[in-house]
């Protein structure tokens, strides 16, 4: 449950970050990281545009360099992009400055004033730095499709069990989560699911 669903303790180290939405509307938000990838992201894009769902994907800059035109259907398809900096690097392991260089060089490409650190790793003297040009999206679920320990089914059953009012849900435009199989299986019969509970998909 940790992973899935962090608790209070956890959230509180960085308190202006964005980690639910409001818990009195019955509501979700898909968001989406470590894209674009070819094999992947237009998979994702065709079935969210078959349930007329908007996301936002936190995306990482080298990918995008590498795949222009993936990052390009997602802008012209009407999703929002957030920053998951340009080498999908940890906070923890990099100095304030060569953190916030690798940010800036991400958003160069990207122009959006939403940030996601990769790991859910920022420093403070980072999160304060960032905190002053961006919101900053954490996540009230995180499937864990990029996992190899777990299954689709298991994948789609952390979204049944940790969904709920506001939750910002988050899955994964990898090669991680495609290669396995648990995107392909989770993804659609989690919109069914959160359809079927009456959950509104919202962009944030």
């Amino acid at each position: 449950m940790f992973i899935e669903q962090p608790p209070e303790i956890f959230r509180k180290l960085y308190p202006s970050a964005l980690w639910r939405m409001d818990p009195n509307e019955k509501a979700v938000y898909l968001t989406f990281d470590d894209g674009p990838i070819p094999e992947v992201t237009p998979w994702v894009l065709d079935l969210l545009d078959k349930h007329g769902i908007k996301a936002t994907f936190f995306m990482v800059g080298d990918n995008i360099r590498k795949h222009p035109e993936e990052f390009r259907m997602v802008v012209e398809r009407g999703h929002r992009i957030g920053n998951h900096t340009f080498n999908h690097i940890r906070g923890f392991e990099y100095s304030a400055k060569k953190y916030l260089a690798n940010t800036e060089q991400a958003n160069e490409v990207m122009q959006t004033n939403l940030f996601r650190p990769p790991h859910g790793h920022m420093g403070w003297a980072q999160y304060m730095t960032l905190k002053r040009k961006y919101k900053i999206v954490m996540w009230d679920l995180v499937t864990r499709d990029y996992s190899k320990k777990l299954r689709g089914p298991q994948v789609l059953a952390n979204v049944m069990r940790y969904a709920r009012n506001g939750s910002i849900i988050t899955f994964h435009d990898s090669l991680k989560s495609w290669c396995n199989g648990n995107l392909q299986y989770s993804l659609p019969r989690a919109i069914e699911f959160l359809k079927e509970e009456g959950y509104e998909f919202k962009l944030l």
